[in-house]
């Protein structure tokens, strides 16, 4: 599940959905993915991501897709 990966706090980067104790934001690591770059060209440039994380802001997009459709 997400939400062990994922938090959203006011004070990090404006409140944006970012990866549990970094200020990457979900929304960077999709830009990251969808410019081309590998899972593991991801946690290679930023250590502090896993793979693991790097789903999970995966699932965390998705989810908000099905969430923007099912309104």
């Amino acid at each position: 599940m997400f939400s062990e990966y994922i938090q959203i706090s006011p004070e990090v980067r404006f409140g944006r959905p970012c990866v549990k104790g970094t200020r990457i934001s979900v929304y960077d690591v999709l830009g990251y993915l969808a410019s081309g770059m590998s899972i593991s060209e991801i946690t290679e440039d930023f250590p502090e991501l896993s793979p693991e994380a790097i789903q999970a802001c995966l699932q965390f997009a998705a989810s908000r897709e099905r969430r923007i459709f099912s309104v």
